[in-house]
């Protein structure tokens, strides 16, 4: 199958199976007479494995670690296990950081009340005190990073 099949066939964008053959990511197609790509059904399978690595929140550099490993399928798994863990504590420090986000915005968004004007908006108060190196509602431990 030719390069907008594969792509079609994965729901994926050309660039994108372009970019993961680039990264060593996808095994290199074989190429036609005129120079075309020529994709099997295991570049699809290959294809498919990646944006469901992807889908879970995978950097390159992982996924390429678990490609590698498909690749050695004799060795223990027990890196593989170290890396979906490491991937949880990513995942959850993710989450820990949006809640403080969360939490940020509404003591920010506590700040202001309905139909005023916006010389007396809280919100607009608090993000120009930040910008001139002042104290605010939404980062009352010290400065925004």
């Amino acid at each position: 199958m030719r390069i907008g099949e594969i792509a079609k066939r994965s729901d994926c964008d050309v660039e994108t199976v372009r970019f993961y053959e680039r990264e060593g990511l996808l095994d290199v197609p074989a190429r036609e007479a005129n120079g075309y790509r020529r994709y099997s059904e295991m570049h699809l399978v290959q294809l498919n494995f990646i944006r469901h690595c992807r889908s879970l929140g995978m950097g390159l550099a992982d996924v390429r670690t678990l490609r590698s490993f498909q690749a050695n399928p004799e060795l223990a798994c027990d890196e593989i296990n170290q890396l979906i863990d490491g991937q949880i504590a990513r995942i959850h420090q993710q989450v820990e950081s949006l809640r403080l986000l969360e939490r940020q915005l509404h003591m920010l968004r506590d700040t202001c009340h309905a139909n005023q004007k916006i010389s007396e908006c809280g919100i607009i108060r608090n993000l120009t005190q930040a910008a001139e190196g002042e104290g605010c509602s939404c980062h009352p431990f010290g400065k925004p990073n």
